[in-house]
């Protein structure tokens, strides 16, 4: 069985084969925030066809990475202090 929603911030970058250090992550979600609210976070420009199809795969099934997916949405809609 698989580890349930304890995926990290880091093994989703892996995942969708992004540079997957704090850092790196913060760049990400810095340079591409705030996704604006008509996108669905599948749509957004910046993701390959491959890296869309994983996200809308695992929301829609509500898969173990439904959670830090989630997560990474929400930090991709804050505005830019």
């Amino acid at each position: 069985m698989m580890e349930g929603n304890l995926h990290s911030m880091t093994h989703l970058f892996t995942q969708l084969g992004l540079p997957s250090e704090p850092a790196d992550i913060q760049a990400f979600i810095e340079s591409n925030r705030p996704l604006a609210a008509h996108f669905a976070l599948d749509e957004a420009p910046f993701w390959t066809p491959s890296q869309a199809e994983f996200l809308r795969e695992e929301v829609q099934h509500d898969a173990d990475w439904a959670g830090i997916i989630d997560r990474l949405d929400s930090g991709l809609r804050q505005t830019i202090p």
